[in-house]
Order: C-alpha cells, then structure tokens, then sequence
C-alpha cells in the first residue's frame, strides 16, 4: 500500500512539474524576430500578472485609424527587480514609443523590446527579451 501511495505521489509530481513547461512559449516559434516595428501611442491597459505582464496601445494607423496592440513584458517580478521593486513606470494614459516583434500570426499581439516612457527613459528588457534587433 505504501509503496502505491509512493508511486501516486511520484507521478503526480511529475505531471505538475511539467505542465507550467507546456504554457510558456518560444518567442522565436511566435513573433517574427526578424522585423522589429516602432508604434507611438497611448497605454489603455496594464495588466501585472504571470506568465507575462502585458499593457495595451492604442496606435494611430498611416490612414488615421487607431490599432490596438498587446505587448508582452517580462514577468511581473523580473520588472520589479529591474525597477528597483516597484511596478508604476508605467500607467494608463500616458504616451509611450514601443519597439517589438510582431506575433506571427499577423494579429496585434507583439513581444516588446523597448519602451520609451513619457519621460523619455528608455527601458529595456533583456534576459529573453533583449536579443539583437533589425529596426525596419
């Protein structure tokens, strides 16, 4: 009986270890690493939650519409480290310039890789998300 329980307990661990593996993604397998796109807009979203925080842009298109984007960051704690622990360098409303790799799919989720805050500091995100990059 023990040595069932043993087994139980085993296994369970093992499916739980390896399903967060299952939920994070390549970024080279969804964004186009290859063309990096520059947007300036305004933040219309925060959200500070695990895998990815995330903020949402609206962006004034070449023909006077405005795009939507969603822009993955690092996790929430990997911005707070590199923000010295706090997470409100960014807020809904303010004018932001992002840089990032578009997902592939075409839709209007992107990877950021920099992000030019109102006060004209310019934030990286290294670490995965900081490779070289093509401004085109």
């Amino acid at each position: 009986m023990r040595i069932r329980l043993a087994v139980t307990v085993l296994g369970l661990g093992l499916v739980a270890s390896v399903v967060p593996l299952q939920a994070h993604h390549s970024v080279a397998a969804s964004f186009n690493t290859g063309t990096t796109i520059t947007i300036k807009g305004v933040v219309t979203k925060i959200e500070w939650m695990n895998p990815h925080a995330r903020f949402w842009v609206d962006a004034k298109n070449d023909d006077g519409t405005v795009s939507n984007w969603e822009l993955e960051l690092p996790p929430p704690n990997a911005l707070k480290r590199q923000e010295g622990g706090k997470l409100d360098f960014i807020k809904q409303g303010d004018q932001v310039t992002v840089s990032f790799w578009q997902a592939k799919d075409g839709s209007r989720l992107a990877h950021a890789l920099t992000l030019t805050l109102p006060d004209g500091r310019v934030m990286n995100f290294p670490h995965g998300w900081g490779m070289p990059t093509n401004s085109n």
